[in-house]
């Protein structure tokens, strides 16, 4: 099987490097670009169709949220996964609704961001706890219209079993597939199947983006 083929995007010469090598010394895992900034970073994954871009935010010619956000629309297919220094609100929401796929920070143990790289490569959402908190938080914390105008414009509320609700939270948390299915005592097969049925309900394509809607709709 072909390892993960992965684009560093940094602007800091020595934290690439390091990156560059940590990544390289795992089985399964294939560096095959380097990026000193969000231009360079939407080139190369345009051009070797990377499985991941592993992404700063703060970069010249163009921040890494806008650089994910042509990624995510210029080459489907490839996964964003931001690794940063920043856990404002400001920072965590952009990069989210530009489509990236999980959000890490760089103080993080190695063991959480390889296993963030495997889960987002996979198709999961991989979330550092206090990120996921602070998501939770501040979309919690958004305009609450009632049932006027902010319903209105986010249509009628889609209607998730108490099993779909539960594995969403879960998935809110960071938890990978395999990790609900331990927690609810299910089949992971079975955690994908109420996943599929949340994502068709939310009218989404992955579990960050129905996170996010989940929460927007007040569901979460």
């Amino acid at each position: 099987m072909s390892g993960i083929r992965i684009v560093v995007a940094d602007d800091h010469p020595i934290v690439r490097a390091g990156i560059v090598g940590l990544l390289g010394s795992v089985e399964g895992l294939e560096v095959i670009g380097e990026a000193s900034d969000g231009a360079m970073a939407v080139e190369l994954a345009l051009g070797l169709r990377p499985d991941l871009v592993l992404m700063d935010l703060r970069m010249p010619n163009l921040d890494g949220a806008a650089a994910t956000a042509r990624i995510v629309a210029e080459a489907p297919g490839t996964r964003v996964l931001v690794l940063t220094t920043y856990e404002t609100d400001e920072h965590i929401l952009g990069a989210i609704e530009a489509g990236a796929s999980g959000y890490l920070l760089k103080a993080a143990p190695q063991e959480e961001i390889l296993a963030g790289i495997r889960a987002v490569a996979a198709g999961e959402t991989a979330l550092a706890p206090s990120i996921a908190t602070k998501l939770v938080s501040r979309l919690r914390g958004g305009p609450a219209g009632g049932a006027g105008e902010g319903d209105a414009a986010r249509g009628a509320r889609p209607a998730l079993s108490p099993r779909e609700l539960e594995v969403l939270r879960l998935v809110a948390a960071g938890r990978s597939n395999p990790e609900i299915g331990r927690m609810l005592i299910i089949g992971e097969a079975t955690v994908k199947t109420h996943l599929a049925h949340v994502f068709e309900k939310l009218d989404v394509g992955d579990r960050t983006r129905a996170v996010t809607k989940a929460m927007e709709l007040g569901l979460l």
